[in-house]
């Protein structure tokens, strides 16, 4: 059990992601981001699995075979593209589960979240192409719409090419066409 290092962790990246939102304009999202990891289902298992270099959701989810914490985390923050998956009843009926499109502040939040995970959990391996690389190992069994990947992959791919001032231009000029809209 490691509380203090698993506070310390969430905390560092909470606050990380926070000033990221910041950047943006996004102060509401940046202010409430993550609050659910200090809830007690959240962060018990947290210090229970925290190892410093990985989520401890993987860990749990290795030893369990399930995260608990992160049925509770997902369902609760909007910035992760599993918080929008419903299923869609077909015309003949039949029901299936998809990924529905999220808003574009939420998908930059998931890029702030992205790009801190990695700096948080890589410390001196992270390099500015580590958030795609993270995304690109799993996007083929993500549930995501595909609108939703393309932005995110925009702005990941914008950091891992151009660096982290091109990338948040870039995501500053998608929110502010939303906006427009």
């Amino acid at each position: 059990m490691h509380p203090f290092a698993h506070f310390k962790t969430i905390t560092e990246h909470r606050n990380l992601v926070c000033r990221y939102c910041f950047r943006l304009g996004l102060v509401r999202q940046g202010l409430s981001h993550d609050l659910s990891k200090y809830s007690p289902v959240e962060f018990w298992r947290g210090a229970k699995y925290y190892r410093g270099f990985e989520s401890p959701n993987d860990a749990e989810r290795r030893d369990t075979g399930i995260s608990i914490a992160w049925l509770h985390h997902k369902g609760r923050n909007r910035h992760h593209y599993e918080y929008w998956i419903d299923y869609h009843i077909r015309p003949d009926g039949t029901v299936h589960y998809e990924g529905n499109k999220m808003p574009i502040r939420f998908v930059a939040e998931m890029f702030c979240d992205r790009l801190a995970a990695s700096k948080i959990y890589l410390k001196e391996k992270y390099t500015d192409a580590s958030p795609f690389e993270y995304y690109d190992n799993a996007r083929e069994v993500m549930l995501i719409h595909p609108e939703t990947a393309a932005e995110l992959e925009k702005m990941l791919l914008t950091l891992k090419n151009e660096g982290e001032e091109a990338a948040f231009a870039y995501v500053r000029r998608r929110l502010k066409e939303e906006k427009k809209q």
